[in-house]
């Protein structure tokens, strides 16, 4: 995270129209940093910096919905399918997501606002076999927060896992 204040501050970033020039310079910036923070013993160890871009919105919109997959299957072993509206996934965008963090606050984003409060009610058996839980954003009466809200519809069909083969004796064997 080296030379990133200098970017955060000056407010140079990736647009899309200069990202080949803003990666050199962005790299240009670490590399110096890199040299003044540590000894040159060190860095000569170093076979490699890698500077990231930043994320957009879309990218982290995605990221969102590869770490619902994890859940998804879980749930599917219950016979209860999962679908997150945009407005859900926006929702945990913004509260997951930190230009300086990258994405690492999203898994607990959603380990907060989606999968903890989906545990209570599958305890609770709010949610059945064979319902598909819709994951949306409301606005909370009591305070007038918006916050991730739960409701079901009948008609999940879990996936139809492939069947085995069945296969003979093995080559080179005598039954």
């Amino acid at each position: 995270n080296l030379g990133m204040s200098y970017f955060l501050k000056s407010q140079v970033g990736f647009s899309r129209n200069d990202e080949a020039d803003s990666y050199e310079k962005m790299k240009l910036t670490v590399n110096d940093a890199l040299k003044a923070h540590f000894r040159p013993e060190f860095l000569n160890r170093i076979d490699d910096t890698i500077v990231f871009h930043e994320l957009s919105k879309a990218e982290v919109t995605t990221i969102v919905d590869l770490m619902i997959k994890r859940t998804s299957v879980q749930l599917e072993a219950q016979g209860i399918g999962i679908e997150l509206t945009d407005a859900a996934k926006a929702f945990l965008v913004e509260k997951g997501y930190d230009p300086t963090m990258g994405a690492r606050p999203l898994r607990r984003a959603i380990q907060r606002h989606v999968e903890d409060a989906l545990s209570e009610r599958l305890l609770y058996k709010q949610f059945r076999a064979g319902e598909i839980v819709i994951v949306d954003v409301g606005t909370n009466d009591e305070t007038g927060e918006r916050e991730i809200e739960f409701r079901s519809v009948e008609g999940f069909e879990p996936p139809e896992t492939p069947e085995l083969a069945e296969t003979g004796p093995a080559s080179g064997t005598t039954d």
